[in-house]
């Protein structure tokens, strides 16, 4: 197991719970948890790079990425392992040395070529059958990347 040098993450499922509420005037909101913040705040202070990968394409994402102050944040793109292959040649990392966190078939490809791949409790079954995927223990929403970001670091990081 490759050292981790970047750590990527998914929105909708991941960060997220993956409701899309709507108000009566159309605005759309996203919930989102503080302690997946704090996680990606201690990932950063430990030198890892972090982004976030997503097919959606909304200021909500924009506006968390900057308060997460996340290294690369790419939207509406698919396939998703493109935009990681992207950052890792400018980061001058490979695949291996990443870890990805995602819960739906759109992030299938991704989490089957990165270094440590995870996904919530909540992710589909396609999913949670990738050989090697770890299936954490908090759903989407609820704290998932937290786990995913404290598990790195007590086995990686401080090992």
């Amino acid at each position: 197991m490759a050292k981790i040098k970047i750590f990527l993450t998914d929105v909708d499922g991941v960060l997220t719970d993956a409701g899309m509420y709507y108000t009566e005037s159309g605005d759309e909101l996203k919930k989102f948890n503080t302690h997946d913040g704090m996680g990606m705040k201690l990932i950063q202070q430990a030198g890892v790079k972090t982004g976030i990968i997503t097919t959606e394409n909304t200021k909500i994402v924009e506006r968390r990425a900057a308060k997460l102050k996340v290294d690369y944040l790419y939207q509406g793109v698919y396939p998703k392992v493109n935009a990681a292959k992207e950052i890792c040649e400018k980061e001058g990392v490979s695949l291996e040395e990443v870890a990805y966190i995602g819960d739906d078939v759109n992030c299938l490809e991704l989490l089957s070529c990165v270094g440590i791949a995870a996904c919530p409790a909540n992710a589909l079954p396609k999913i949670k059958a990738i050989p090697g995927i770890k299936i954490l223990e908090k759903a989407g929403g609820e704290g998932a990347v937290r786990e995913f970001i404290d598990w790195i670091m007590n086995n990686q990081l401080h090992a």
